[in-house]
């Protein structure tokens, strides 16, 4: 593996604007010391002695954020979307994730990639990760284990604990009583239970039993309608009858419950709106550059294949119903948010069409300032939000004296343009630093594997 990095980390970032991600004023013309993993120090350029064997970099006109973390992946995803350690983990890095939720991945490869990750011998953000997720027993997808009992459930939990995952994710199929075995046992256990609410699943039933996050707003759509009763016990869903049966006083009724809860939501904004206007959805590098990093196999084969089962299966409402739902959905955002409610930047990559690892973070942060929240609040979904929701936060989310030098520094102004995330000037993670030079080479490696595979 090619290494980009100094071996014993000591760099000095000068003249700099940190934005620190906590809500405090950005601080311009500062010195951020950086010695091994951690920040050293942070103070006014005017009073800051460089030490004489630092690596000075200039950081003027520049600005210092967190690393970005995206909290919601599929590395090894099966035979579906190949190129786990070739092309999501080093694209994350590259485009500034330094953290990342796995919410489905192959067993011993995802646990395998996050020993190798922390230990420095693959390109990849640091990882957490829930091993197979938890569905039910016709599951369509892979890197799932079936459960049919409660009794399954319960050995399910058990297994992947015992291998050492970081929590347990259950899918949308599930059964009740699988589902509640499954909770129970966490509990037991102290491990976090997130994911999808289950189709069979009231959201009130999931927060009361200790699930902590929700994908997709799942749950939510089903909670804020008249017809929530029937949806649960299986019968009609989709944007058109979420939009006829819209409440907005059981809407605001379970945003106060999610919120006096803490009930995090990740509503991948971005793998979202491409699924439910899968006709603008892009897999062609000529429409969207970024995938020129998408292998062939992707392109050609996984994400047409979706493309399919979205048209067959889930855009059965006209185009224009569609529409308006995808606009719904920001509002449902906003309202939760002015609720309280504390949320999440994921964005389910690469098992959504076009949905680029790396890439889409960024887009997920644009949606999140589409739904009203400031360019500062849309940051934190990335950086300071995952670090409070992982119990990390005396270490990671913010830029402070102290915690651990994952950052990310940018050539322009995120609170002016949230778009300026994507300005990338180099990227430190783990010890390691990567210079905008170094990131392009990760690029240029992912885009000549992406040719040949």
């Amino acid at each position: 593996m090619t290494r980009f990095f100094l071996a014993a980390l000591h760099v000095v970032i000068t003249h700099v604007t940190v934005i620190d991600a906590a809500g405090r004023s950005s601080k311009p013309d500062m010195s951020v010391e950086i010695r091994g993993d951690r920040i050293a120090r942070i103070e006014p350029s005017s009073e800051a002695a460089i030490p004489s064997h630092a690596r000075v970099i200039d950081g003027t006109r520049k600005f210092l954020i967190p690393g970005l973390w995206d909290m919601h992946v599929h590395t090894f995803f099966g035979d579906w979307v190949p190129g786990g350690r070739e092309v999501t983990l080093p694209l994350l890095l590259a485009f500034g994730v330094t953290g990342a939720r796995d919410m489905g991945s192959d067993l011993d490869p995802i646990l395998e990639a996050r020993r190798e990750a922390a230990a420095g011998r693959i390109l990849s953000p640091r990882l957490v990760v829930s091993g197979p997720m938890l569905d039910g027993p016709r599951s369509p997808f892979p890197a799932s284990i079936s459960v049919a009992t409660a009794d399954d459930a319960r050995r399910a939990v058990a297994k992947l604990a015992d291998a050492g995952v970081d929590f347990i994710k259950v899918q949308s199929y599930i059964g009740r009583d699988a589902y509640f075995a499954a909770a129970r046992e966490c509990a037991k256990r102290n491990i976090a239970f997130v994911g999808h609410v289950p189709d069979a699943i009231h959201a009130s039933e999931a927060v009361a039993f200790g699930q902590t996050s929700f994908e997709h707003l799942i749950g939510v759509f089903e909670g804020s309608s008249t017809a929530e009763d029937a949806m649960v016990a299986g019968g009609k869903k989709g944007p058109g009858r979420f939009l006829e049966t819209y409440d907005a006083k059981k809407e605001a009724a379970l945003a106060a419950v999610l919120a006096k809860d803490v009930t995090y939501q990740c509503p991948t904004l971005f793998w979202e709106r491409g699924q439910w206007l899968i006709e603008e959805a892009a897999i062609d590098p000529s429409r969207d550059p970024d995938l020129r990093y998408a292998p062939v196999s992707w392109r050609t084969k996984s994400w047409p294949k979706f493309k399919k089962g979205i048209v067959e299966e889930l855009d059965t409402d006209p185009l224009a119903v569609r529409e308006k739902f995808v606009l719904h959905e920001l509002g449902v955002v906003k309202r939760l948010h002015e609720a309280g409610v504390p949320f999440l930047a994921g964005t389910d990559t690469p098992a959504g069409v076009g949905v680029l690892p790396g890439a889409s973070l960024h887009r997920e942060l644009e949606r999140f300032v589409a739904a009203g929240f400031t360019p500062l609040e849309a940051l934190q979904t990335a950086t300071r939000n995952p670090a409070i929701f992982l119990g990390k936060l005396a270490d990671f989310g913010t830029v402070t004296e102290g915690k651990v030098a994952d950052l990310v520094l940018l050539d322009a102004n995120p609170l002016d343009d949230i778009r300026n995330t994507r300005r990338i000037a180099a990227v430190v993670a783990g010890g390691r630093l990567y210079t905008r030079a170094d990131l392009d080479r990760i690029l240029a490696n992912v885009e000549e594997y992406a040719r040949r595979h």
